[in-house]
């Protein structure tokens, strides 16, 4: 055999091995990942400990309640909900935003995403309506501001106006008592 031949036979066992050797470490990446315990629903988001994005947004048309204002979080516990008609887990998790409309010490603002105005009004009223306030976000813009990934998502903005925690996708029984509540209870005790 020639010193070409070599080369050659070398070259294309090389060529083969690096795409195995790629899959071989990104295997062993993603399974490192499963075995580290961590919760893969939860999405950082650089928004943890900064101001709330200043959105102006106009009320639901046919609702008696006001628009999303950037003065409405000052002295209030808020939870923003970006919400749809159109979601389904918006409607699983409804219930919950309802129990929790019921705490006066936390103001609900809903974020109406990408929605018709008579499809949302028509959810609210077969469902309920918890919101002190809805933002109509027909552009979809405003959810870019906050940092949104999908619906629903809902922040915890403390009476300062910073957002302190976020939940990605429907609340549960659990999340609410175990994530939420605790921060809820943490912004009281910070404003007392």
């Amino acid at each position: 055999m020639s010193t070409v031949e070599g080369y050659s036979q070398k070259r294309r066992v090389l060529i083969l091995l690096v795409p195995l050797f790629a899959f071989l470490t990104l295997s062993a990446v993603f399974f490192l990942q499963l075995l580290s315990g961590r919760d893969t629903s939860v999405v950082p988001s650089a928004l943890i400990g900064q101001a709330a994005p200043q959105t102006e947004l106009p009320p639901l048309e046919g609702l008696a309640l006001p628009g999303l204002r950037p003065a409405d979080f000052s002295g209030n516990i808020s939870l923003v909900n970006v919400w749809g008609s159109w979601c389904v887990p918006c409607r699983q998790e409804h219930p919950l935003l309802m129990e929790l409309a019921k705490d006066e010490r936390v103001r609900l603002i809903g974020i109406n995403y990408k929605d018709q105005p008579e499809n949302a009004r028509r959810f609210l009223g077969e469902l309920g309506n918890p919101f002190d306030a809805i933002g109509v976000d027909q552009s979809g813009r405003a959810a870019i501001e906050w940092g949104v990934y999908g619906v629903p998502e809902t922040f915890l903005v403390s009476p300062d106006g910073k957002i302190r925690y976020k939940h990605v996708g429907p609340f549960t029984p659990e999340s609410i008592s175990n994530e939420l509540m605790p921060e809820i209870e943490k912004a009281l005790a910070e404003t007392s």
